[in-house]
């Protein structure tokens, strides 16, 4: 307020800057309009200043001082999002220290360089939807933009995100639903990947920056999803900007998991906010009061907060509001003695004694309902209190800023720090919390009326909270609605926690048809996040029960579940699930057929000895899908045949001829799953008879498909072999973009990692070869019963033990194929065991040992490649050397420059070590082949491995 109405002339510039519609005039930060008004002397023509007014309200969150070292880490990787590169930082401190402030500085910066900020919070209380972040800060897009520009960013994916996200079926009304798919793992794949092509559509018309706040209180699947996300930020132009209190974590938190898992990827940077320093404090002091504070004020004040904003702020607001900090109490001189409570709850406490004993009152009973609330609930809640009451009330918290309305729901309002919401709640006895909880779960079930199923999750998020008062079979009933929700959302974290909480409701009640079903869907939700012995135990329960009581459908339903393979362990132990639901079924009927399907692959390729059981079982799933027409069944179990022989090394049945078949079924099953294992295989079989271009269109086909199927195991399979085609080619680059692929699909998958090693290992980076190999042996996937990444271990490190020499490869090579042999190895899984473990004896002296097992082995066809280096290391001569020219004459005719050279060499180490008349001549006429190799194609390794070899012969 100018007395005189005479506005300084510079003042009046910075005023028209802030105006400027040119985001280059603008200045880039509240700090940088602070520095600007202190550089104006607005006293030089008389004119004051009117400062009331201003320091409380500044004290709201309009005022930012220090953190230039965090913004500018902050500004800088906004800079490169704008630039074309996403970046994923997180904000860190304790409750208070500035995070959310932080953040809403960068998004005014953000704002200034034509970036669009969404954000999305996160709370404690519960009772949000799955993605709840993701969401708000999707459906804040989404309102805003024009629909025909949203239809064009999300394309195809709109109907698969519209499940999470209501809003765009408003936005769209004529999106159709999307196709359902029966496996969870692969819808939710879909959903991700659909969230986050729209994303990174959207970002490249204006850069994006997402705040998802107070990560700490996410859900599972939000956590999931920003794993998966920080994968896709790649060429996007997305910053995503993480808040999280790191005190609230220990190491079993989801969080510390997801965070741990990115931070082996190196996919973020974590800035930490520590305490202001004192300057800071005594500017925050000088700008709320409106003099320069006296040192010892500042530096009291300071060492009692530790410069937490957020204390700094109430301890601030105390003293101007008590009349304490004041210019006459400062000309005192008086000794400064700042009384800091213990903890901010206690300088909150102070706030809420201000108000009125009916506020008071009024908000604890919103604090229990959780961080937002509406006054229809309080109003339901407050029966001796008019609607006119209560909106006095909450004018007076409004006022206090205790609370804030949510501007895009009218009636909706908010804590406006978790802290006060946690303070309130805390007072209340425990009586007194469960009982109001109660109160809050029946009258909201009232409030919703036919839409309380469609509110389950806070439903039963409260009769949760009151199950010692409330009515259990409601608590059981809305924790039942909203697991399925969240299996229906593919939130399976949050829909395992509803189930357990239902079924902890029911502990110690008999059996019934209720907690079968409960069961069967946590056993469905256990499943898909791969919780093997949680998985047999719940729907082994369910089909128990179903079996005993004559609900043979629901039985079979249970059965069904599991498909061929999943891991060992799951698939194995459900076994005899299967088996007993085949003697529900009608003898040549449909359901047979689908039982018989994942019985069988299993059977065949995964135990021993049940080989023959199991083709049978596949013969007759084929010979059932014929006889009905059915097309789908018949492609599942043509392929699921193809897949037993592979892992139990058999040609019982034509593989060719039944590929062939199921790439025809293909074009009219709508299949995509089983249609990129049907290409995976056709492009492998191409890929061996040296068809590489038609190899990688099969795979290209192959990924397409698994894309359409939403399946990351898929994707990241059909990327692995296209990565092997090219490493065999001696194409380093391009099978480094295919295993790179592959890991964003599948982070864990051993398969892109020791194909990653292999790559490192043979260009001569040691480090990062050894990194991976590591990296590979420390997976939980690659325990006793092993899957695919064992054995990619097993066939890739007796190379890396000749290109390294390294003798922790040698011990990591021989306790893993000592434990797949005795852990009772499925066929394939032997072979490659036996074979690791001969090369390692051999090398160690123990060539009876070795011999032994390449003797098992040595009728294995197809394996040239690999036993002819056996045979050698056994003294197999004649043996090493007829494998070697297969394999360097099938090399030659392939174009795999890299196989090649390797055969080369280890046929003329052959020679070399027999050295008979003609042998040496022939050895370097095939060390001069493989050097011209391994010379163009940077193989440094095995380039000096030869010239080494020559040494010793000049020698």
């Amino acid at each position: 307020t100018w007395h005189n109405g005479d506005c300084p002339r510079p003042l009046e510039a910075l005023i028209m800057r802030l105006l400027s519609k040119d985001p280059a005039e603008r200045p880039e930060s509240a700090q940088d309009v602070f520095n600007a008004l202190d550089a104006i002397d607005l006293t030089a023509r008389g004119e004051t200043v009117e400062r009331e007014g201003t320091s409380l309200e500044s004290l709201a969150g309009g005022v930012f001082v220090g953190r230039q070292m965090e913004m500018g880490q902050l500004k800088a990787a906004l800079e490169d999002v704008l630039g074309g590169s996403g970046r994923l930082v997180t904000l860190v401190g304790e409750p208070g220290i500035g995070k959310t402030r932080t953040s809403e500085e960068l998004a005014t910066y953000a704002g200034l360089r034509g970036a669009q900020v969404l954000w999305g919070r996160c709370y404690e209380t519960g009772g949000q939807p799955p993605y709840w972040p993701w969401v708000q800060a999707i459906r804040s897009y989404v309102r805003e933009i024009d629909p025909d520009e949203l239809r064009r960013q999300m394309g195809s994916s709109a109907s698969v995100v519209a499940e999470i996200v209501t809003d765009i079926k408003d936005r769209l009304p004529d999106l159709q639903p999307p196709a359902q798919m029966d496996d969870p793992d692969s819808a939710r794949f879909r959903l991700f990947d659909s969230i986050a092509s729209f994303l990174k559509t959207a970002s490249q018309t204006r850069p994006l920056v997402i705040v998802l706040d107070d990560l700490h209180w996410s859900d599972g699947p939000s956590l999931a999803f920003l794993e998966f996300m920080a994968r896709e930020l790649g060429q996007s132009r997305v910053l995503l900007i993480c808040t999280y209190r790191d005190m609230e974590l220990n190491r079993r938190h989801p969080l510390t998991i997801t965070l741990g898992d990115l931070a082996r990827e190196r996919l973020y940077e974590r800035v930490v906010l520590r305490g202001l320093s004192e300057q800071d404090v005594a500017r925050f002091i000088e700008i709320a009061a409106g003099f320069a504070p006296p040192p010892e004020l500042s530096a009291t004040v300071h060492r009692h907060t530790e410069g937490n904003p957020l204390f700094v702020t109430e301890v601030v607001r105390e003293l101007v509001q008590s009349g304490e900090l004041s210019e006459q109490r400062v000309a005192s001189g008086s000794t400064w003695s700042v009384r800091i409570p213990e903890g901010v709850r206690e300088v909150i406490g102070r706030r809420l004694d201000r108000i009125s004993d009916r506020a008071n009152e009024t908000l604890t009973t919103a604090a229990v309902i959780g961080r937002r609330f509406s006054l229809d609930a309080l109003r339901a809640l407050a029966e001796d209190a008019s609607e006119s009451q209560l909106l006095d009330v909450l004018d007076e918290a409004l006022n206090s800023k205790l609370i804030e309305e949510l501007t895009d729901e009218v009636g909706h309002y908010q804590f406006t720090h978790a802290l006060i919401q946690e303070t309130l709640a805390s007072e209340l006895s425990l009586t007194r919390r469960v009982r109001l909880h109660a109160r809050i779960a029946e009258t909201l079930e009232r409030m919703y009326g036919d839409l309380a199923d469609e509110n389950a999750v806070e439903l039963a998020h409260h009769f949760g909270e009151a199950e010692a008062v409330a009515d259990t079979d409601k608590l059981v009933h809305y924790s039942r609605i909203a697991g399925d929700q969240a299996l229906a959302s593919i939130a399976m974290e949050d829909a395992l926690t509803h189930f357990d909480r239902a079924l902890d409701a029911r502990g110690g009640h008999p059996i019934d048809a209720e907690i079968a079903a409960l069961h069967f869907s946590r056993g469905k939700a256990n499943l898909a996040l791969r919780n093997a012995e949680e998985t047999v135990q719940d729907l082994t329960t369910a089909f128990d029960y179903y079996e005993k009581a004559g609900l043979s459908r629901e039985a079979v339903a249970v059965a069904q579940t599991v498909p061929g393979v999943v891991t060992p362990e799951v698939s194995g132990q459900m076994q005899h699930v299967q088996e007993r639901a085949l003697k529900l079924v009608e003898p040549g009927s449909l359901d047979e057929g689908r039982l018989l399907e994942p019985f069988g692959v299993y059977k065949a390729a995964m135990t021993n000895g049940g080989f023959e059981t199991g083709l049978k079982a596949l013969d007759r799933a084929l010979e059932i899908a014929r006889d009905h027409g059915d097309q789908p069944l018949e492609l599942k179990a043509l392929y699921a045949t193809v897949q037993a022989q592979f892992f139990a090394v058999r040609t019982d049945r034509p593989r060719s001829e039944y590929l062939a078949r199921a790439l025809e079924l293909t074009e009219t099953v709508n299949d995509p799953f089983t249609e990129a294992g049907v290409r995976y295989r056709i492009g492998e079989d191409l890929a061996r008879a040296g068809r590489a271009q038609e190899a990688y269109e099969q795979y290209e086909a192959g990924v397409a498909a698994a894309q359409r199927a939403g399946n990351r195991e898929r994707i990241s399979s059909v990327f692995n072999q296209a990565s092997r085609l090219a490493s065999d080619l001696g194409e380093w680059e391009r099978a480094r973009e295919f295993y790179v692929q592959a890991q964003q699909a599948w982070t864990d998958d051993g398969r892109s990692i020791a194909i990653s090693a292999m790559v490192a290992f043979e260009i001569g980076d040691f480090a990062e070869g050894e990194s991976q190999f590591a990296r590979l042996h420390g997976l939980e996937a690659l325990s006793t019963n092993a899957g695919a990444g064992r054995l990619s271990f097993l066939i890739g490190v007796s190379q890396a033990i000749r290109i390294t020499n390294s003798d922790e490869l040698r011990g990591l090579a021989r306790s893993f194929a000592d434990a797949t042999l005795n852990a009772g190895a499925t066929p394939r899984f032997e072979i490659v065991a036996k074979f690791a473990l001969a090369d390692v004896l051999a090398e160690a002296g123990d060539v009876s040992g070795a011999e032994r097992l390449y003797d098992e082995i040595a009728g294995i066809p197809d394996w040239d490649r690999y036993l002819a280096w056996t045979a050698a290391a056994v003294g197999r001569t004649d043996d090493a050397l007829a494998r070697f020219e297969n394999v360097i004459e099938s090399a030659r005719n392939a174009g795999y420059r890299p196989v090649l050279a390797w055969a080369c060499e280890g046929a003329a180490e052959v020679l070399l070590d027999r050295d008979e008349t003609g042998d040496r001549e022939k050895a370097i006429e095939l060390q001069d082949e493989a050097l011209v190799i391994t010379q163009e194609l940077g193989m440094r390794p095995l380039t000096e491995r030869i010239l080494a070899r020559r040494e010793i012969l000049r020698a």
